[in-house]
């Protein structure tokens, strides 16, 4: 896996480079993600703030918060939506479509009791979120 990766929204205007190893990916089931991805599944790549920098068109970017958890980042020119940044968690969600030189591996599925798409992937299933992050930690079944 390269040390750094570098993506954009859907016009080019916002450029984001991560560098370094995410803290975790994996796709969250949660009604917010859906509806603000517009569709049944959000894949994530959470890194801490240090190693996602925006490298070109900080001006386009907007952010969306409808609750303090998610402050929701998208480009005004396109409307493409570029990362969620989770400062309760420390934590910054790259969306995986975002930088597609990333080799996406998932480890969990959050938020799996909302989920719309059962997916049998083998990959553990939570109901929300986990404990160290403060959710239940509890799984669900597949």
């Amino acid at each position: 896996m390269s040390d750094q990766h570098t993506g954009t929204c859907f016009c080019g205007a916002v450029e984001v480079t991560v560098t370094g190893a995410p803290e975790g990916m994996g796709y969250c089931h949660c009604a917010s993600c859906r509806s603000w991805s517009a569709g049944p599944v959000n894949a994530f790549t959470l890194w801490k703030p240090g190693a996602v920098k925006v490298t070109r068109g900080a001006e386009h970017l907007g952010t969306y918060t409808k609750n303090p958890s998610s402050e929701r980042q998208f480009c005004k020119t396109c409307g493409g939506h570029v990362m969620t940044d989770h400062p309760g968690m420390g934590l910054i969600d790259v969306y995986a479509a975002t930088i597609p030189s990333l080799e996406f591996e998932p480890g969990v599925h959050v938020n799996y009791a909302e989920t719309v798409l059962r997916m049998k992937d083998g990959l553990p299933k939570l109901k929300d979120f986990p404990a160290e992050l403060g959710g239940s930690g509890e799984a669900v079944p597949e």
